[in-house]
């Protein structure tokens, strides 16, 4: 299909309509099932590890802090050990200064040993171990500046620490002034974690057991959720802290995967938008995030915050609306067989998703390309749906050059789409140089490199708006993007038709786009008055669902969330693990 300008002639079509029927289907038994329902989320790792970590209760919604570690199946293991401080921070065992200006005002601890608040790494070590935090406890509440430690290579693994120093020797002077025979220094490991009274020197707890990271979790209040701060966002469940190879706080949320949804489905979609577009987008979180457990195990997480993975951010912009989406399809996944489905999404399509392998690397026989005619509804709501991109021959064979490898052509002459996907997609450009050389780009990753396009719905050398440009009998006569449209069906009944591409249904049943007959008006090198011009639509890889798509789907069309996944994701089904 060429999505050149077209002209429509005043021929008896029947103009398709069935992607406007009711798409129908069943919610199935559980043919999977989730092996954990706490996910690991990356808060502060990798390249953003920080040198300590500060935590608090949210007003009304936490009563302190408990300690202990998550095992193997993420469920989290109290050492019965706690503290009713709302506000602790976690940091390395060095020394290390309070400085209140950090984190945007949040304040931090940072290595050193000049300032108003100094922890120093070094303790006195009574030499008594006791076997429960109580027992510990009861000891170090005798004496001033005392705290327990967890040790786990210990047969008695709490353990009494008293002070701070900046120094051994500073330490060693403190167990000879209060005469304590049997007593030793205790300066750490490279595992040690210390947890504060944010903002103070008043050590709460120690913790090394070994490469087992520390797990805390907020205490509630009666039965009522715990909500906790952390760099500026609220968070429901707990958190894991490790200091990988000795370094600095590498700092994991264990979050229940409905939270987790709850914390991505405001800030993925707006949370004013239909309840069925956000069911929609909930399933297709939740779904993304268990089929990527693991993602960035070699940190220790499931998942980042970014839209790397998806775009997380706890309770900060979440209402009762959000909520409901989550509540109202917990437990639901998107599946294809016995596997979850990979539900990707995005903004905008264009008017067509695409064919994965067409896009990446991987073929999925759910992740089918689909005209879109529900975006047509939305294009007067989303800035910049249509775009246009421009280059000099000398800025394109520049661009080239810097961004596809490979590419060795002298000055570009022509730069034309030599294949389209069936729904008509831009999948292959071919660029020809002054002498006559060519080379063919393929798939997003080259296109968007190359050409800087935000999607793959196309053309090039028209001066028109963009693809899928359609005109009524003459191309002096053209239908302007948003204008309305209409087919005639067999019983002479006109019905409006959305979107900028026409399908009709062959004699044989198949679907089919309605070509009619290509004009003169485009250029055949791409350009436009000296300069190469693109012209296209969305924004997005084009794989799986649009989010505006969904949006318009629940709003203009009345559909639900299961007619929304079936749409988008061919032969997928909605299951209940519940």
């Amino acid at each position: 299909m060429s999505i050149s300008k077209t002209i429509i002639k005043p021929v008896s079509i029947i103009v398709i309509m069935c992607l406007l029927a009711s798409l129908t289907a069943t919610i199935s038994s559980a043919s999977y099932s989730p092996p954990f329902t706490t996910l690991r989320i990356g808060l502060s790792m990798g390249a953003n590890v920080v040198p300590s970590a500060n935590l608090r209760n949210a007003d009304g919604m936490g009563r302190g802090f408990e300690f202990g570690y998550f095992d193997s199946n993420r469920n989290f293991v109290t050492l019965d050990a706690w503290t009713d401080v709302t506000g602790i921070t976690m940091l390395m065992d060095r020394n290390m200064v309070w400085n209140q200006s950090l984190d945007e005002g949040r304040g931090q601890y940072r290595e050193g040993t000049s300032g108003d608040v100094v922890v120093g790494c070094f303790h006195v070590q009574l030499n008594a171990g006791y076997g429960t935090f109580a027992e510990a406890k009861e000891e170090a509440d005798k004496r001033q500046g005392a705290f327990v430690r967890y040790q786990s290579n210990q047969q008695q693994p709490f353990l009494v620490l008293i002070g701070q120093h900046t120094t051994r020797a500073g330490a060693e002077s403190a167990i000879s002034s209060m005469g304590l025979s049997g007593a030793s220094v205790n300066a750490g490991t490279a595992n040690t974690i210390t947890i504060t009274a944010t903002g103070t020197n008043n050590i709460i707890f120690e913790f090394d057991r070994e490469t087992t990271p520390l797990g805390i979790m907020p205490r509630p209040i009666g039965s009522e959720k715990t909500e906790t701060w952390y760099k500026g966002y609220r968070y429901n469940g707990g958190f894991q802290y490790s200091r990988r190879g000795g370094a600095d706080l590498t700092v994991i949320q264990m979050v229940n995967v409905e939270d987790y949804v709850k914390g991505i489905l405001p800030y993925e979609m707006n949370n004013s938008w239909p309840i069925e577009a956000l069911k929609a987008q909930a399933l297709c979180a939740r779904t993304y995030a268990m089929s990527h457990l693991n993602r960035h195990n070699s940190d220790g997480a499931d998942m980042c915050v970014l839209e790397h993975c998806q775009v997380y951010r706890g309770r900060g912009a979440a209402n009762a609306r959000t909520d409901q989406a989550v509540d109202e399809t917990a437990g639901l996944y998107v599946t294809y067989g016995d596997r979850l489905a990979q539900t990707f999404y995005a903004s905008t399509n264009g008017g067509a998703s695409e064919n994965v392998e067409n896009v990446w690397s991987e073929s999925l026989p759910y992740l089918r390309g689909v005209v879109d005619p529900y975006e047509a509804d939305i294009i007067p709501r989303v800035s910049n749906y249509y775009w246009r991109i421009t280059y000099t021959p000398a800025q394109l064979t520049e661009r080239l050059r810097n961004r596809i490898t490979g590419f060795n052509l002298s000055t570009v002459a022509s730069l034309r789409v030599s294949k389209y996907s069936p729904t008509g997609n831009a999948i292959e450009v071919t660029v020809t140089d002054v002498n006559g050389r060519s080379m063919t780009l393929s798939r997003r990753s080259q296109l968007l490199a190359g050409l800087g396009t935000p999607t793959m719905r196309f053309d090039i050398g028209n001066a028109s708006w963009g693809p899928g440009s359609i005109f009524a009998n003459e191309p002096s006569q053209p239908v302007s993007p948003g204008s309305e449209y209409f087919g005639i069906g067999g019983n002479g009944v006109t019905t409006a038709v959305p979107g900028n591409t026409m399908y009709a249904i062959t004699g044989a049943g198949n679907t089919t786009t309605v070509d009619g007959e290509t004009t003169t008006g485009g250029s055949t090198n791409g350009m436009v008055n000296g300069v190469f011009v693109i012209n296209g639509a969305g924004n997005g890889h084009q794989i799986g669902m649009s989010q505006w798509g969904a949006f318009s789907m629940a709003h203009f069309h009345n559909k639900n969330f299961e007619d929304i996944i079936y749409f988008y994701f061919t032969g997928v089904q909605i299951t209940n693990t519940r």
